[in-house]
């Protein structure tokens, strides 16, 4: 027998999946960069570790691509959840997740949507983003890990974001999530993201929350709603006094078995 896992996406923010309910996987950094890699692994933004914990929720032990543990992540959480259900772990509707950011509630949708309770996105200041020595002022945001939404007339669409844009490292000691956003409208905007530890991906579930965020603060507002396109689709984000909450499609695509002897090789 192999080591199980599945592969999912939300808004084409991919994922490995692996089910580990008695938490005995040792998840190395080694393993969860193979995995991700796009040539010699399954290629994927990050690893979702599904474990039971002795007390609690099902917990969702993320990984970037790079191995490094994250906080929280959005988009995942939407596939964790999926996961779950599909499993028949837990029924569909309403439940909780833990993540290393605190308890999310969810719920499931007919239509394959989730809607996840982000907690409070809250913002901590301002701060500014380089890119190809061209500066962009942000808010820094906090949902759970730190953003900084980057509001611009510049067409995201010609941005370079190959390299990970420079931030201020006093603000953001630990790295951080970018997001650069054009308003197509009073509650419509379009992002690009380059999310650390990964590089830009398709799409990021915190940071459309952080865009949302950032997007009301400059316009003087703390709550309200918008639809964010992402490269991956669409999503949508209500920012509330203290809660905020994202829905979008969670999607499931495969499932296997990992060579015993690949894994045991990392």
């Amino acid at each position: 027998m192999g080591v199980e896992f599945l592969k999912g996406h939300g808004t084409e923010n991919d994922f490995v999946v692996l089910p580990d309910p008695d938490g005995v996987l040792d998840l190395t950094e080694s393993r969860v960069r193979a995995l991700c890699d796009r040539q010699r692994g399954l290629g994927a933004d990050g690893v979702l570790r599904v474990v039971r914990p002795d007390f609690g929720p099902w917990f969702m032990d993320y990984r970037n691509a790079d191995g490094s543990i994250a906080e929280m992540c959005g988009n995942g959480v939407r596939v964790f959840a999926r996961y779950l259900v599909e499993a028949e772990l837990v029924p569909a509707g309403e439940f909780t997740i833990g993540t290393r950011a605190g308890e999310r509630h969810v719920i499931t949708h007919s239509d394959g949507t989730v809607t996840v309770d982000m907690g409070r996105a809250q913002v901590t200041g301002t701060g500014t983003a380089t890119v190809d020595g061209r500066a962009f002022s942000g808010v820094a945001v906090d949902v759970g890990n730190p953003h900084l939404g980057c509001v611009t007339d510049v067409p995201v669409a010609e941005l370079d974001l190959h390299v990970p844009p420079g931030h201020d490292p006093v603000l953001f000691p630990h790295g951080v999530n970018v997001e650069f956003v054009n308003v197509l409208g009073d509650g419509a905007l379009r992002m690009r993201v380059h999310e650390r530890g990964v590089g830009e991906t398709r799409s990021c579930g915190t940071g459309t929350v952080a865009a949302v965020a950032s997007w009301l603060y400059g316009t003087g507002r703390r709550v309200g709603k918008a639809t964010v396109d992402v490269l991956g689709g669409q999503v949508s984000v209500v920012i509330e006094e203290e809660t905020a909450t994202l829905t979008g499609p969670a999607v499931l695509l495969a499932r296997g078995e990992l060579d015993q002897a690949w894994w045991d090789a990392l």
